[in-house]
Order: C-alpha cells, then structure tokens, then sequence
C-alpha cells in the first residue's frame, strides 16, 4: 500500500474548523507556538472568528499553513506511517514543505505571511478577480482565456486552477472575468461563477507579488526535502534548493496543475490519497480526477486514528 499526503490552501477555513480534534494536545500546542511566532491568537481566531477576520487573506494563509501542520503533528504522534509523496493546493504546498522538512515551521509562518501581503499589494482592491467554470472543456476555457485577452483593450484572462475535469478557475483583470463568463456560458459551459475573491491569484497580474517573494526567499534557508513533493507549477518533484525557491515564485503566476498532479499520483503507484487538514474540497476533486484513488480525509481525531490503523 502507497498514500500520498495532500493539503489543502484557501477556501477550506471556518470557524470552528479544529473543534473535532480537541482531543489532540499537539494541535494547540501548534497553534500556540505559531501565535507566540507571528504575535497573533490564531486558536482564538479559529474557535470564535468572526468569520470575516478568518477569511482575510493575511490572515488565511497562515492559518491553513498551521492548520495542516498540526493535522500532520498529530499524524505523526500516533505513529502514523511516512507518505511516498506529498502535494499541497496552492498555498498548501508551503504546509508540504513543511512536512518534508524544506522550510522550518517558523519561516514558513513568516514566509507566507509576507506572500499573503504582496498578493494583496499587487492588485489594487476591486481590480482583479476569479471565476470557476464548471462543465466545460480544458481547451475551450484556454480559448476563451486568449480571445478576451487578445480583444486589445490590455486587459488579461487566464486559466488559474486546473481542479478536476470540468471544474477550471479563472483569473485575471475583473472585467475580463466578466466577459470571460459570458463567452464559457455561450460556448456550452454548465456554470460559470464569480468566486468572492479580490486577488486574481495564479496568473500573470501577481508578478509584483512574485518579484516581492523572489527577493523574500533569498533570506529563507531551505533544505532538501525527506519526502518528495509534486510541485504546482510542474507536477515535479525538486531536490535542488535553488530549483524550489524558483518554483515557489513561478507558483504565483502560474496555472496550479491539480489534475496532473493526482494522476502522476496513480501512475506512480499510490494508492490512497489523505487530505492532511479540515475539510474535505480536495477528496472530492481527486474523486473527479480519478475514481480508483481511495481518498481519506482527516477531518477529526477519529479520522486520524482510523487512517493511522488502516495505512500502517
């Protein structure tokens, strides 16, 4: 038996979202020492909100970062088994990199923390945007992207997240998302939605925020990972230090590669995928992605004493 850890970015938090694992002394214990490190009360934050706060990108970035740590703390206070490969969505490959101990618990707080910032400076509030298509081809919504891009007006669209088949988020500049969806919807798209974020992440308008991250992780201290990773940007695993900061700039620009990500996980023999963090977004699209994958997500202390037993 093969399993690969994947953790989930933003769009998985709520108030409350710890509550099931109350029993695991580990878990406050992480958030604990993330507060004293970024001078925040994070585990007053997830257990009593307000929701609002939760959902401030400065806020929710280093609150999932903590939040999978703690899951995968927990994991591994129960003996649970070391994965083959790990992956993470979006800002979640900084929680993987964490685990396969590239980053320090601490620069990554700080680090993400600082990439929460200059995601936000990059693109003045109400500028930007993201849209998820549903139901319609990979090729048609790229099409759809370089028409509307290519109108002249010097506005861009382009795809974001490849989430599972039929389910792609675009971003870009706002009006272009809404014209963007006008076409997806006219060229046989299921749905095409607005998602209630500002920051157009994963495209072209984050290289303000890039450059800002490049300079930043010339500070950071990386080190080769224990478990390999199957990175974003190109769905590889990276030894070299130098090869992963690079990623990890690219990353913001570039489409997350989340479909070919859980099938180089199948073709490489894994056999059950384990969402590391609350919530349960990532099983059901690697369910959409590939039906014979076992998915487990540990979404509660008994979630986690369960896979531990059954993944031995």
């Amino acid at each position: 038996m093969k399993f690969a850890f994947v953790f989930p970015g933003q769009g998985s938090q709520s108030v409350g979202m710890m509550n099931g694992y109350t029993d695991l002394p580990i878990v406050e214990e992480t958030f604990k020492e993330a507060s004293d490190t970024l001078k925040q009360d994070f585990w007053s934050m997830v257990n009593s909100g307000p929701a609002d706060d939760l959902n401030l990108t400065i806020n929710t970035q280093p609150l999932m970062l903590i939040a999978g740590i703690a899951v995968y703390r927990a994991w591994s206070g129960l003996s649970g088994a070391k994965p083959a490969f790990l992956a993470g969505h979006s800002l979640g490959e900084y929680t993987a990199l964490v685990a396969a101990e590239v980053l320090s618990f601490a620069d990554a707080l700080a680090l993400v923390r600082f990439r929460a910032q200059a995601m936000q400076h990059a693109v003045p509030e109400g500028i930007g945007g993201m849209a998820a298509i549903l139901g319609l081809d990979d090729a048609i919504i790229q099409t759809v992207c370089h028409e509307v891009t290519e109108r002249g007006n010097g506005e861009l669209l382009e795809p974001a997240n490849f989430n599972s088949p039929g389910q792609v988020v675009i971003a870009g500049h706002k009006n272009a998302i809404l014209q963007g969806i006008e076409m997806a919807k006219s060229k046989g798209a299921k749905r095409a939605i607005m998602l209630p974020m500002s920051i157009p992440s994963h495209c072209s308008l984050m290289k303000p925020a890039a450059e800002s991250m490049r300079q930043q992780l010339e500070h950071v201290q990386l080190q080769s990972p224990r478990i390999p990773i199957l990175h974003n940007v190109d769905v590889k695993p990276h030894s070299d230090t130098t090869s992963i900061k690079e990623i990890l700039v690219q990353q913001l620009v570039s489409p997350i590669q989340w479909v070919d990500t859980i099938r180089a996980f199948a073709t490489a023999g894994i056999t059950h995928v384990v969402e590391c963090g609350p919530g349960k977004i990532l099983a059901g699209l690697n369910k959409r992605i590939d039906q014979n994958l076992q998915q487990l997500s540990l979404t509660d202390s008994e979630a986690i004493k369960q896979a531990v037993n059954s993944l031995r």
